[in-house]
């Protein structure tokens, strides 16, 4: 979690019109960089990435909020309006042009994959739906 990421997340939480559409596009925009920053063969150091991101959080939000918090928050049905909001998905294309708005269902598919391994319950609910459609819309093998 670099600077310059760090910029471009508070950038975009203050196009949200109240402080709580911010709150919910900082969660989201954060979570898909830490959820992007998963796809790679090196091997990741859990501790540190966790403590960079929950430093960075408790630094903008306050106590309370953690990556672990975050990243419950992405795989139930409150993210829907930030999912489904075309302002936000404009926003996070132009201050986040590294997270292709293409992978968004893929990340989150993966947080649901996470949590319905920590929980033992399916995947169900208005998000599954959500990236059910938008697989389909792409055409993706499998949907």
């Amino acid at each position: 979690m670099n600077k310059a990421i760090q910029d471009k997340l508070l950038a975009l939480m203050r196009e949200g019109r109240d402080r709580t559409e911010s709150l919910d596009w900082f969660r989201v925009s954060l979570g898909l960089f830490y959820l992007a920053a998963l796809m790679t063969e090196e091997t990741i150091d859990f501790k540190k990435v966790d403590r960079e991101f929950n430093r960075f959080i408790y630094h903008t939000l306050g106590k309370g909020h953690t990556i672990t918090s975050v990243l419950q928050y992405m795989s139930g049905a409150k993210v829907m309006p930030t999912v489904e909001s075309e302002r936000f998905m404009d926003a996070f294309r132009r201050h986040c042009p590294e997270i292709p708005i293409a992978s968004i269902p893929f990340l989150l598919e993966l947080n649901l994959g996470v949590a319905k391994n920590i929980s033992g319950l399916e995947a169900a609910g208005p998000l599954a739906d959500w990236i059910a459609r938008r697989k389909a819309e792409a055409g993706a093998p499998g949907a």
